[in-house]
């Protein structure tokens, strides 16, 4: 659907988020840029037209009454909402002894807490359009990585797709989208044999371009030199 539908992106500021909101916006689709960043969301939303286009909304997805006023002000400014992708997320270095708890504590409760609270805040509006809504999990909510509870946390990702697949019973579509390495600011460095962005965006908006009786559930990609 590419008739002015109303695209909600988390973590929209940057990385798949942002590519996201240009490859929909370029099909013709309204968005919603939602992420902490205030001053990255404005200038991406004036890049993409403005608030004919793209609608830049400050949320934490933390806080379940901030995701909350996200739905509302896209329901206020738009009249509708067609679609959500619940793309928010962080890592952390591998090993049960790296990294902080808190910041152990920041990643679970966004990368885990933070989809449930994006499905909980737009799924009365989703099952009103007979929407849609997808979430990004990865490869490493596939199969466990080596001392990662990034990873425990994409597996948890993935269980949430599939639970709230089956809870909706085809009243909304449900898609999970499920990267290997992508070159994003997810990584401290480049990584030149990763996936980009766009790959990543043009998956979404194909999962988001299917007819409506076609619900694909999962969309596994990896970059050709990722053997695992």
């Amino acid at each position: 659907m590419s008739d002015g539908s109303v695209l909600l992106i988390t973590g929209a500021s940057s990385g798949i988020g942002e590519a996201t909101a240009r490859l929909a916006v370029a099909g013709g689709r309204r968005v919603v840029l939602a992420a902490r960043s205030a001053d990255k969301l404005e200038a991406l939303a004036a890049s993409l037209g403005g608030p004919e286009h793209a609608l830049a909304v400050t949320a934490d997805v933390t806080d379940f009454e901030s995701q909350a006023a996200m739905v509302d002000k896209t329901l206020e400014h738009f009249g509708r909402l067609d679609a959500a992708f619940a793309n928010a997320g962080f890592g952390a270095k591998r090993g049960f002894l790296e990294e902080t708890p808190e910041h152990w504590r920041d990643m679970v409760l966004t990368n885990v807490l933070g989809a449930a609270y994006t499905i909980r805040a737009t799924l009365p509006a989703l099952t009103e359009s007979g929407g849609h809504l997808l979430l990004t999990s990865s490869v490493a909510g596939r199969r466990a990585l080596p001392g990662s509870l990034y990873s425990a946390t994409k597996f948890s990702v993935t269980a949430m797709g599939e639970a709230l697949r089956q809870e909706v019973d085809g009243k909304i579509r449900v898609t999970l989208i499920e990267p290997g390495m992508v070159d994003t600011p997810f990584f401290d460095t480049p990584k030149p044999d990763a996936l980009q962005p766009d790959d990543i965006a043009r998956a979404v908006l194909y999962a988001l371009d299917q007819p409506s009786h076609v619900d694909v559930n999962e969309i596994l990609i990896r970059p050709t030199s990722q053997p695992t």
